[in-house]
């Protein structure tokens, strides 16, 4: 008679891979990739095409190794832009990596597989935490808008000097007509001119000069309708504010992006302006120092509502008088003032996030 012996069913849990950390050094035409795990031993790096091809080709080599939740990305904003939609689209949390470690270029030399492999190690460590913006909406679309309109402006600013300089050695009786006139007309004058013989070439440029301003003037306010319409769809509240206008609002909404929710609070909204204090204290000193950091476009534009509203605001003025008599400095009002003004534009913004989310929830 035969014995069969059974012996006791185990079920073992099958093991896990560890989880793997991407870090990718960002270029115009390549982007060097290298990964690590979550113990800090470095895998190995490689170099893809920055193009979409490439994308594919990197996420498929990082799969190959493991699963892959977590890539720090350097310039996300620039060269590294498409790769973070990519990223993005495939499941992958996408963290910002801003500065090197020097302590490890030092140590290390420089390399785009040790930035690579050093990017990946910051957001192992934690180091990096910023969540990049997602370009994927208003914000992105009143970015492009304002370059074009910077540049434009530029060039008109320039060429108006080009024609006053042109017109100082223009002949005497069309310098003397001219001269006197204010832009608007001068530049009108000088876009009807007719040729003349004897300053023929002087005539040919003026007229030159002064069309090539009103296209320019026609660019900008082109751009400007525009920027105004997209602002109205999409946070229309926020030229309501005192002082806020369309050049203001894209400032502050291009430097916030289409994802402000990745802001902890109003005071790194603040940092991100660059209106927040620095601690600069020491033993038994105490103080703070001008932030110079920030996006310095977003500063501007605070600057700007805040002297709006130091002309027309009877609040703000009535502020300025009381940190005058306690012994502020007008300067020194004016930090408080756009510090006050980010909190505002913060909480705006806000809210509209949180209004569009209940729109698509209710959809």
């Amino acid at each position: 008679m035969a014995v069969t012996s059974t012996l006791p069913s185990t079920n073992y849990p099958l093991p896990v891979a560890p989880e793997l950390i991407l870090g990718v050094d960002t270029h115009k035409d390549i982007h060097v990739a290298a990964l690590i795990t979550s113990t800090g031993i470095p895998l190995g790096h490689e170099v893809f095409p920055a193009d979409s091809v490439g994308y594919r080709r990197l996420t498929a080599w990082v799969r190959s190794h493991g699963p892959v939740n977590h890539a720090g990305v350097e310039c996300t904003g620039s060269y590294g832009a498409g790769l973070t939609r990519h990223l993005r689209d495939e499941g992958i949390t996408v963290t910002e990596v801003n500065q090197p470690d020097k302590a490890a270029r030092r140590r290390h030399g420089k390399s785009d597989p040790v930035d690579a492999e050093a990017a990946a190690r910051a957001v192992l460590s934690g180091r990096a935490t910023a969540i990049p913006k997602s370009a994927d909406g208003p914000a992105e679309d009143l970015r492009a808008y304002k370059i074009a309109k910077d540049s434009a402006v530029k060039a008109r600013t320039q060429t108006i000097n080009q024609l006053k300089a042109v017109l100082v050695t223009a002949p005497s009786e069309l310098r003397e007509r001219l001269s006197p006139l204010s832009n608007p007309r001068l530049i009108a004058a000088c876009a009807d001119l007719k040729d003349s013989p004897s300053s023929g070439a002087i005539v040919y440029t003026l007229r030159l000069l002064a069309r090539r301003i009103q296209n320019l003037t026609a660019e900008v306010r082109d751009l400007t309708g525009r920027m105004t319409a997209t602002l109205r769809s999409h946070t229309p509240k926020l030229l309501e504010i005192q002082g806020v206008g369309p050049d203001s609002a894209a400032a502050l909404l291009v430097a916030a992006g289409d994802n402000p929710e990745r802001f902890s609070s109003e005071a790194s909204f603040a940092a991100l302006c660059g209106v927040s204090p620095v601690e600069r204290s020491s033993g038994k000193t105490h103080r703070r120092r001008l932030n110079r950091g920030g996006d310095r476009q977003a500063n501007a534009a605070l600057y700007r509502i805040t002297q709006s509203r130091l002309r027309w605001d009877p609040r703000t003025q009535a502020y300025l008088e009381r940190r005058t008599r306690d012994g502020r400095s007008r300067r020194e009002t004016i930090r408080c003032l756009k510090r006050y003004i980010a909190r505002e534009i913060y909480r705006h913004l806000q809210s509209t996030v949180a209004l569009n989310t209940a729109g698509l929830a209710a959809i």
